[in-house]
Order: structure tokens, then sequence, then C-alpha cells
């Protein structure tokens, strides 16, 4: 059937209408046709498509032909674009990645969040290319060697030599690891090697990940050979698997350690241990510039930082407030947070959630807000939370710890938008919003909005 793209939306398809079938007496909402979604297309253009799925709400398809292309349209640069799940937009020029990432979050606000900006989006480009600083491939042994990254909407593996998007030394670290396979030497339980290079690209860290039942002699003995293969590799770290049922799933055991079990990572503002399974960001360019974002022209006594990570945010923060709280959940960040705090930080290990609620209880018995490092009063709060967002409970604490600035720093629009129908509504006010690219090529979008009341 013949298609035309209305727009792209937030998960990287565009959005069609099937033809109305005349001879079904349909409603207004039905009038204007199914919502059809289609993968590798532009706003704008006509396609001739098959159907791939029917859902009584929607429908999916897949681009036969390119009848009418868009004008941004380009050649992709990768030979494994859309066959491969990891990006979706190299089809599209830089310039328009913005634009749809832009007019994405834009809609999100408007939709969701009721929000109309009186204010530009502003936006921070990447380069396009050679961009991440972390990569995760699959492994597979059987029948032959291979690794790579999961086909489009599924769990097949695509085997894949190189990662255009990738850091050159994840290249390299990825090439080292076909090598091996080939040559028989990655033994059995390795299902995942994952690639963290530093800020300069001249160091890597490898997280292994191995299935409960491999051989500790074995993976150590294949981790010494790849480092000794690849200079670049300051250590190997393989953590295995818990059996299913087992109650402690959620911490990591350390199968074996072959040299250094993190990296320091230099910015513009500080240095920071970065330990195997710890969360950084992933994009090498954009680190300083997103920091200088949520940083730059902030002080005041007292700062807190939800969803600290490593503490990226915390130790450029630390200058210029008396005191920082950085909360973290994970055991392996909580640490490197620990390691990265400054001598006005506090650590605290615990969901948000959680410490919101103490807080609010501490608020409700009288507790007195001028003590260091009570939370009740922050000048500024910063949070950094996964593609869930905070959800309503967190927000509702959030907004009734009634600091006069937030800054929530987001990876999901969707997420972000609901979130930010609590803030409003408690008399919050958007005062500027940013679009930080730190995922080019493909449909994820960093965003960070400074709040204030």
């Amino acid at each position: 059937m013949l298609l035309t793209i209305e727009k792209l939306i937030y998960g990287g398809d565009g959005l069609a209408r099937l033809p109305i079938d005349p001879r079904r007496d349909q409603g207004e909402a039905q009038a204007r046709g199914k919502a059809v979604f289609v993968p590798f297309v532009l706003a704008g253009e006509r396609i001739e498509a098959s159907l791939t799925e029917q859902k009584p709400g929607f429908a999916r398809a897949m681009v036969e032909t390119v009848v009418e292309p868009s004008p941004h349209r380009i050649p992709p640069a990768c030979p494994y674009f859309a066959r491969c799940g990891g990006c979706h937009y190299q089809h599209a020029s830089y310039e328009q990645q913005l634009e749809i990432k832009k007019e994405i979050l834009r809609e999100s606000l408007r939709r969701t969040a009721k929000l109309e900006l009186p204010f530009d989006i502003e936006v921070h480009p990447s380069p396009p290319w050679n961009y991440r600083n972390r990569s995760r491939l699959q492994v597979q042994l059987t029948p032959t060697f291979a690794a790579g990254y999961f086909k489009l909407a599924s769990h097949e593996l695509l085997a894949i030599e190189e990662c255009p998007i990738s850091s050159p030394l994840i290249n390299r670290g990825i090439a080292a690891l076909w090598r091996s396979g080939r040559a028989g030497k990655v033994p059995e339980g390795v299902r995942e090697v994952e690639f963290f290079a530093n800020a300069d690209d001249s160091q890597l860290l490898v997280d292994v990940r191995c299935a409960g039942a491999a051989r500790r002699s074995a993976v150590r003995m294949w981790a010494e050979d790849f480092r000794a293969a690849l200079p670049e590799v300051a250590g190997v770290v393989a953590f295995r698997e818990p059996n299913p049922g087992d109650r402690k799933a959620g911490a990591q055991e350390i199968l074996i350690t072959v040299g250094a079990d993190n990296l320091t990572y230099q910015t513009q503002r500080a240095a920071y241990r970065v330990s195997a399974g710890s969360f950084f960001q992933t994009n090498r360019h954009q680190i300083d510039p997103l920091v200088e974002i949520v940083a730059k022209g902030q002080s005041g006594h007292l700062a807190l930082d939800l969803y600290a990570g490593a503490g990226l945010f915390s130790t450029a923060l630390a200058c210029d407030f008396r005191h920082i709280v950085s909360v973290e959940m994970s055991q392996t960040s909580s640490a490197d947070l620990s390691h990265n705090r400054s001598p006005n930080g506090q650590v605290v290990q615990a969901t948000a959630e959680r410490y919101l609620a103490r807080a609010e209880d501490e608020r409700r018995v009288g507790k007195d807000a001028t003590i260091p490092d009570d939370p009740n009063k922050p000048d500024l709060v910063v949070v950094d939370p996964p593609r869930s967002g905070l959800g309503e409970r967190v927000a509702r604490s959030l907004a009734g710890l009634g600091a006069p600035r937030v800054i929530y720093v987001s990876c999901d629009p969707a997420t972000l938008a609901r979130d930010l129908v609590i803030l409003l509504g408690a008399g919050y006010r958007a005062e500027q919003v940013h679009l930080v690219d730190l995922f080019p090529q493909t449909y994820h979008l960093e965003s960070v909005v400074h709040l204030a009341r």
C-alpha cells in the first residue's frame, strides 16, 4: 500500500495512516485511518509498505520502496544499518536528526505536561560518529564464534565486526575479540563483553558477563591472553550471572579480575574513578558540555544529587556549595561515588524514594533545617533518573522538599513530561530546556530542564 509519513515519533518510527475502508462505518476518531508505525522513514516521504502487524488500535509496516524521498535522506554509513537494533536515524542528515529530536521533545512537553515553552530549546550537537565510550556486545560460541548486537526488534544476534558510533579504541577491542574468538580462545560461559574507554580513548576496561557454569580458571586464562594481545586494555573484570531465583540476584559476583578493575575518567572539572559495572555517561564528547549545563552558575549552602552514579554532577557542584549530599542505590556506583566525593560531600547509598521518604519524616518532626547534612531545605536538587523517570511518589516527595531550584536530567521525554506534570503543578516553572545529543544516529535523546519556584 502507499503511505505518507506524517512525522517521526519517539522510538524511531514514522507515523502514517492506513487508508480508510469505505465499507465500514467509522467514527470521527477513526476517520483519519488507523495509525501505522514504520521504521527508517522521514517526515513527508511517500512509501510503498507492507503490513507486518495488525493490532486493534494501530499497525506496523516495513518499507518496500521509497517513492518520494525526503530531501534530508542520505545513504547510511554503517553496513549493518536497518538490520542492527542500535541505530535508527542513519538515513537522515545529522542536522535533520537534531530537528527531529527537538520537535519530539517539544511535543512531549506540550502534549503531556501542557508546557508551552516561551523560549527555544537549546540544542547541543555532538560529533555524529565514534562518540561512544561504552559498547556492549553479545557473544555466541556455537556453532561458530560471533559477537555483535541484537537485530532490530528481536533478541537474535547480528554479528558485527565494527561499530561506527563507538570510539576508535573500542573498535580495536571489537577486532581483538573477533581474533580471539576465531582462534577458539574465548571460553565457555562468556555471554557478553563490554568495552569502556577513558576520556582520551587510550585505555580500555573490559567488563565480561559469564554464565553461572563458567570456569574461573578458563576465564582468567582468556582474560590474561586478551589483555596481552591488546596493550590498551587496563583490566578485565568478569562477573558471574546469579542463579535463577537467587535472592541476591541484584548483587554482582566478581568471577575474576585481571589488571585494573577501574579507569580514571578525566573531565575539565575533575577526574573520576569509574569501576567495571558502574554507571557513567556514554558520549565521550558531551560529558563536559552536559556538566556545564547542570553546574554553571549554581551555588548555595546545600545541593542534593539524586541518582548520583559515580558523582559526575556532585563533584562538579562541590566547589560552589558548602555541602553536597549524593544519593545512589547501586553498590558499585556508590563505591566510586565515595571515592570521587569532595571533602564537603556526603554519600548515601539508598534509593531516591527511600531517601526522600526519610527526609519527609524528619520534616514532620521538625528537624532543624540548618544542620549541614539536612536534606530538608536544599538550595538545589539535581535528578538524573533512569528511563523509567522519577515516578509519582518520588516526584511528589521532591516537590515537597521545597527546593527553590530543581534540575532534571532526562533520557526519556515521555517520563520527563509525566514527572513534570507533578512538579509544575507544585509551583515550579521551566526556565531553561536543553537538548544534549548524547546518542547521534539513534532516537534516544538527553534533555536537561532547569526548574525554579
